[in-house]
């Protein structure tokens, strides 16, 4: 199972990597590497709207303090049972972002630090990808023992949106386990959120033979 990302034309990074110089000689905090600029490109298709996103995403960091949030060991406490980024990898080497869905309940959450918290995990996950090899993650939702009252559509749209603008092309794969059949109400609503692209990146897995295709089953933590 290997990668298949769309091309990236030559004269499309040549130029946006021209522009990025330009910016970065003067403010190095603004640098992006080859393998970013080519995921805004897929994302945003041309140039000019490759560079204003990334412009956009620089601007967001420095505002949203990303740097600093795994500084945050309050937050990070707080939140650990809702999401882990694990030391192992899925089948091709992509960083796993583990979600026990049970875990979770709309009612006894701060919108604000969980979406900081998904952040802190989303930066945790995208510096352990090995670019040159595979620079997409892993997501996987684990939905035993879900519950309605463990579905927030907010938070969900929240990670949709950091997905799309501030980290796009990150998701490679989205992997749903043990989704109880009452779960197809709920999926109809979010599919609804996600562009083409994105939704066929879902793929919900019914069994553990199945989800041998992507990971070793043993490595999803039973602690959380």
């Amino acid at each position: 199972m290997t990668e298949d990302l769309a091309p990236v034309k030559e004269e499309d990074f040549r130029q946006l990597k021209e522009r990025m110089t330009l910016i970065a000689d003067a403010d190095p905090l603004q640098y992006h590497n080859d393998y970013s600029l080519k995921r805004y490109l897929r994302a945003f298709k041309t140039v000019d709207n490759a560079f204003q996103a990334i412009l956009k995403t620089n601007k967001w960091r420095v505002e949203y303090g990303v740097a600093n949030l795994h500084e945050n060991k309050e937050l990070i406490e707080k939140y650990a049972n809702k999401a882990r980024v694990l030391r192992h990898r899925d089948i091709i080497g992509r960083p796993i972002v583990y979600i026990p869905a049970k875990n979770h309940s709309s009612n006894d959450r701060n919108i604000d630090d969980l979406t900081k918290f998904i952040v802190y995990c989303l930066e945790d996950a995208s510096k352990k990808c090995f670019e040159e090899v595979v620079d997409n993650l892993c997501i996987v939702f684990d939905l035993n023992n879900f519950t309605l009252s463990c579905m927030d559509y907010q938070v969900l749209k929240n990670l949709i949106w950091l997905l799309s603008r501030h980290y796009p092309e990150r998701l490679g794969i989205c992997l749903i386990i043990n989704a109880p059949t009452f779960f197809s109400g709920c999926w109809a609503v979010i599919k609804g959120w996600l562009d083409e692209n994105t939704a066929g990146k879902v793929i919900f897995v019914n069994s553990e033979m199945d989800l041998c295709q992507y990971l070793i089953p043993d490595i999803l933590p039973n602690d959380m």
